[in-house]
């Protein structure tokens, strides 16, 4: 009998839940694949709701730097190589580590030792595939927000003091608002930036951060107006008018 463990990573709140590649879902086929060619499964390693480009999974970093030794270790299954990583150049480290303990990465979706002096070959062709799909969402996703951001809409990203993001949209926080009218017309009237800064921490305010306000959080917030105006922007595009209620009246009809 091989001895091996089993490795399972999910990293969405679906898929933790019961999504179709959920935890459940890749412990069967493991279970079912180890069952069919001989393997004993010592122990389950499971990584709930973390990415396959990050380095920081505690369960799998167990498997490559702990106490998983072979013997008796000699195996380590997967659903899908891409519980392992997205990213191609860290999916073959992974694997250099785990080759250097003597312990095997064995794929159950992917069988690359029937494919013998190709198999090196079409594991790099299935991770390069599974790097591009990755990059694909990200592209999407963002495609996506871009496009919301055209009509005015929230694209993502903190929510600018005097406003909370609820339901994906930019609402306004009372307190907070008010607050930001009184640094504008603070400002106007000649206060400094330290003076602005003073008051709003006399009056308790915190930042979204939960920090105490600073010149430096002050003139950000004044260099926002026409966010505060109704405006939006998001990363490189141009200002539109957002779908957001504004916190001050407009200096201006235009965009300039």
């Amino acid at each position: 009998m091989k001895r091996a463990v089993g490795y399972i990573r999910v990293s969405t709140d679906g898929q933790v839940g019961e999504d179709k590649f959920g935890i459940e879902a890749q412990k069967e086929q493991i279970t079912q694949y180890a069952k069919s060619n001989g393997y004993e499964i010592l122990e389950w390693f499971i990584d709930e709701g973390v990415s396959g480009v990050k380095e920081n999974r505690p369960a799998f970093n167990r498997i490559l730097y702990g106490d998983v030794e072979n013997p008796p270790v000699e195996y380590v299954i997967v659903a899908k190589s891409d519980r392992v990583a997205r990213d191609i150049k860290l999916y073959f480290y992974y694997k250099q580590l785990l080759y250097q303990k003597e312990i095997e990465l064995v794929s159950v979706s992917e069988d690359f030792g029937e494919m013998g002096a190709f198999a090196g070959i079409l594991e790099a062709f299935v991770m390069f595939a599974a790097e591009q799909e990755r990059a694909n969402i990200t592209r999407r996703t963002s495609a996506g927000r871009t496009v919301k951001a055209s009509k005015g809409g929230y694209a993502g990203g903190q929510a600018p003091y005097g406003y909370k993001v609820e339901n994906k949209k930019l609402v306004i926080v009372p307190e907070e608002a008010e607050a930001v009218r009184d640094m504008f017309k603070m400002h106007e009237e000649g206060y400094t930036l330290q003076a602005i800064a003073d008051e709003m921490n006399r009056r308790g305010l915190k930042t979204h951060r939960g920090g105490i306000f600073r010149t430096s959080t002050i003139q950000t917030i004044l260099n926002n107006r026409k966010t505060y105006e109704g405006y939006y922007k998001y990363g490189n595009s141009d200002w539109v008018v957002g779908q957001h209620t504004p916190i001050l009246e407009r200096r201006a009809k235009n965009l300039e």
